[in-house]
């Protein structure tokens, strides 16, 4: 059984819906910007890549006042993946959600722990739960298209939105679903995160140069930038999407997680080799079978060091991009923006690139696509994700 990619959304640093994003990072646009608010001007750290509020003109009132922000980019990114597919007529018990977050509500957290501090208990919102919870976006998203297969909510760091579509896969394969929405989204550029980030040096402070700041591969990355936003595909099995007419725009042939069971932050990168190796075969295809690969890194120092090792460790050579260079790291939502930047460069031909790039960094070996976008004629990519834990993700995914 295959499983077919019917439809996806995307709000993002660089695009309000999935066609300005992705004309956006074919044109080696940055999202990333200073911020300008009050909290931020005292850190060390104030650049980000933010979505632009408009996104949330797509609400209603009511919606808008009970969700937090996360669960807002995802309601509207899920809505316009759902769409996109053709609002698939399927019973709800063969209907289900899952959607991946690092850290959930927690601007929601955060702003009410202050009214609670600053104007006591009776000023809390009653929807503060609500708000806060990991689970809200998967829920959010189960209500609105009336999905009742389960609504998952996978929560495992920076691996999460890549995770959440390797769970859709798993819940058509089991005969759970027919079709899932997947994906993941991200709302945590706060006070607390980035000074946070910036107290273990993993955040880059290009204060002066936003637009620059995100460089994976480069010999003078110094830490990546915090960005935010959400990702939705739609997921059925070919046979149900071809019965009902749907357009398939590619596959999502493989997908593989393991964990590395060592370091909190630290990476393995033979156990992420496993990994690609294990979703490789969970696809029945060989190294040699990629055309090129959606890599995770994120600018950090060792971790773009690691993910290379991991690549080449793994048998694949081909040509490696990273359009985080250019949307900041949307944590959980990465993985799931990722996947459809791959599925559109291999439907379009064409892959976008990493910018900011100068000089590859020499002890990463890799066939970087640097600062241009470049034609190619690949048939499947990898999607590689990692996160904190030692959570590891990867996803094989081939042209319709």
């Amino acid at each position: 059984m295959r499983i077919a990619i019917t439809g996806f959304g995307a709000v993002t640093p660089v695009g309000l819906e999935t066609a300005s994003s992705w004309s956006a990072l074919l044109a080696g646009t940055s999202g990333v910007r200073a911020l300008e608010a009050r909290w931020a001007q005292e850190l060390p750290v104030r650049i980000a890549g933010l979505v632009d509020d408009r996104f949330a003109e797509r609400l209603s009132v009511r919606e808008s006042r009970r969700m937090s922000r996360v669960e807002q980019l995802a309601l509207v990114a899920g809505r316009e993946a759902w769409e996109h597919a053709g609002r698939p007529d399927v019973d709800g018990d063969r209907l289900g959600v899952a959607v991946g977050t690092g850290v959930g509500g927690i601007t929601a957290t955060l702003e009410q722990e202050q009214v609670l501090s600053a104007s006591g208990s009776r000023r809390v919102s009653p929807h503060t739960i609500t708000m806060l919870m990991s689970n809200g976006p998967a829920a959010w998203l189960s209500i609105d298209i009336g999905a009742k297969a389960g609504a998952r909510t996978v929560v495992s760091a920076c691996a999460s939105g890549s995770e959440a579509i390797g769970t859709g896969r798993e819940m058509i394969l089991s005969g759970t679903a027919d079709v899932v929405l997947v994906g993941g989204a991200e709302a945590a550029v706060t006070g607390l995160t980035m000074a946070s980030f910036s107290q273990m040096r993993a955040l880059s402070k290009r204060n002066e140069d936003p637009t620059r700041a995100s460089r994976p591969f480069d010999a003078s990355r110094d830490g990546f930038v915090l960005g935010e936003g959400a990702a939705m595909l739609v997921l059925e099995r070919e046979d149900f999407a071809r019965a009902r007419g749907a357009m398939i725009h590619g596959y999502l042939d493989g997908a593989a997680t393991t964990s590395d069971a060592d370091d909190i932050v630290g990476a393995d990168p033979a156990n992420q080799a496993r990994t690609i190796r294990l979703a490789l075969r969970a696809a029945g295809m060989k190294p040699a079978d990629v055309g090129f690969v959606h890599a995770h890194a994120t600018s950090t120092p060792a971790g773009d060091v690691h993910e290379s090792e991991a690549i080449i460790a793994s048998g694949i050579e081909a040509p490696v991009t990273s359009t985080k260079s250019m949307t900041g790291h949307l944590l959980g939502a990465s993985g799931a923006l990722s996947a459809i930047v791959t599925v559109l460069a291999l439907r379009n031909g064409v892959i976008p690139p990493t910018t900011n790039v100068e000089q590859v960094d020499p002890d990463i070996h890799l066939d970087v696509v640097q600062n241009e976008k470049r034609p190619t004629q690949a048939e499947t990519a990898v999607v590689n994700s990692f996160g904190f834990g030692g959570h590891n993700t990867a996803l094989v995914l081939t042209r319709a």
